[in-house]
């Protein structure tokens, strides 16, 4: 009796002790991106790396924060809705993870956002776009540090100069990502006088541009004035099909946003083409992004590309909020993270309290040709400050 006892009090010395250990163990943030099965998986990839790399850089290398090592859960959504809404379910309640980052498409983002609501844990979007994840079907525990749809067509807008002069047809994917954008074009649109004649959706991975691009001309050839094809799609080429049917002989230009390095080799058969981008590694002016383009050239021999900053970014919120907050308790992190300003590779981002969208810069760009350089180069014509777009409140969580 007495030996069980000892063993009895033993184990429940063991089992009182783990919540402590666990506590004093590693901090689990879920990393959960399509990393197969799309084209967007070189988009998963590079924010992977953005990362891990922001974490380093706001740890000073140690991968601690408080004296808790910070330990990465990376989980493969294969860009389907039902695995991301599952997978990010068993992080929050197997791993029980301190908070989740995700998707990059913002399709099955969006079917993400009930699961952190049911499990009242935070869900930080990066790098999918969409208005919709900060809108009225959203929830008070999503964040946001990638930029928005209406993000980019203000600035787009705002690079194409609208006005009562302008006729403009756009294409874009049949899809969250796509509608979204569209719609917030027209929302910049709005007030500058500008025609909007045309509006083309095609499938998400579509390769046949035949019948999309001859209603576009179409729509815009016998139109007097300026006329421009604003291209919005991802993970697909829209341009080199648009500029081998030739816009040119209706007077047409083609208008795009920046994208991944290996893609913008194909905008070198556009040079002079002028647009808005979210980051290329040469335009932001920071000691983040200094630290940024200096440590992946090292080690990648390559510049950081578009979503690397992004994941840079996310990983900054995570360690400021972490570093800040009292406690890690997701209420605790909500006051934290609400109105927080945190430094990126693009300079201050600050999370809008209403909605948690981080609110930063743009880079409207003319596209320059170097042929020694694999990629054509977004040359900065000037920076589009967070108070210049007239970003609506997705939603108010206030309320």
């Amino acid at each position: 009796m007495k030996k069980f006892l000892t063993a009895l009090a033993a184990a429940t010395a063991l089992f009182a002790a783990q919540p402590v250990l666990a506590q004093d163990g590693p901090a689990k943030i879920a990393l959960i991106h399509g990393l197969s099965g799309s084209p967007l998986e070189a988009y998963s990839k590079q924010t992977h790396t953005g990362f891990e790399m922001g974490l380093e850089y706001a740890t000073k290398g140690t991968m601690e924060i408080k004296g808790r090592k910070i330990e990465l859960v990376k989980k493969d959504s294969q860009f389907k809705p039902d695995i991301a809404r599952a997978l990010l379910a068993e992080a929050y309640a197997d791993e029980d993870v301190v908070l989740a980052v995700g998707d990059t498409s913002s399709g099955v983002a969006m079917a993400m956002l009930p699961v952190a609501a049911e499990n009242e844990k935070i869900l930080l979007v990066e790098p999918a776009v969409a208005d919709g994840l900060t809108g009225p079907d959203s929830n008070r525990y999503v964040f946001k540090t990638s930029r928005n749809s209406s993000m980019d067509m203000q600035a787009q807008a705002l690079a194409l100069k609208p006005d009562a002069n302008l006729y403009v047809a756009t294409l874009a994917q049949d899809y969250a990502f796509g509608r979204d954008g569209i719609s917030a074009f027209k929302t910049a649109l709005e007030g500058t006088g500008a025609n909007l004649v045309h509006e083309e959706y095609v499938p998400q991975q579509t390769t046949d541009f035949t019948a999309p691009v001859e209603r576009l001309f179409n729509a815009l050839k016998d139109k007097t004035g300026r006329k421009v094809i604003v291209i919005y799609v991802a993970g697909i080429d829209a341009m080199t099909p648009l500029v081998t049917a030739d816009p040119a002989r209706y007077g047409i230009e083609l208008s795009t946003g920046g994208n991944i390095l290996p893609a913008l080799a194909g905008y070198k058969k556009v040079p002079g083409m002028e647009g808005a981008i979210y980051y290329y590694y040469e335009a932001p002016k920071n000691p983040v992004n200094d630290w940024l383009v200096a440590e992946h050239q090292k080690r990648f021999n390559s510049p950081p590309d578009f979503f690397t900053a992004g994941g840079f970014a996310a990983a900054m919120a995570v360690a400021t909020a972490l570093e800040t907050a009292s406690d890690w308790e997701t209420e605790t992190l909500i006051k934290t993270m609400e109105g927080m300003t945190f430094d990126t590779p693009k300079g201050p981002m600050t999370f809008r309290p209403e909605d948690h969208q981080a609110l930063q810069s743009m880079y409207h760009f003319k596209i320059k040709v170097d042929d020694n350089v694999a990629w054509a180069i977004p040359e900065l014509v000037r920076e589009i400050k967070p108070d210049e777009m007239k970003v609506p409140v997705g939603r108010n969580n206030a309320q």
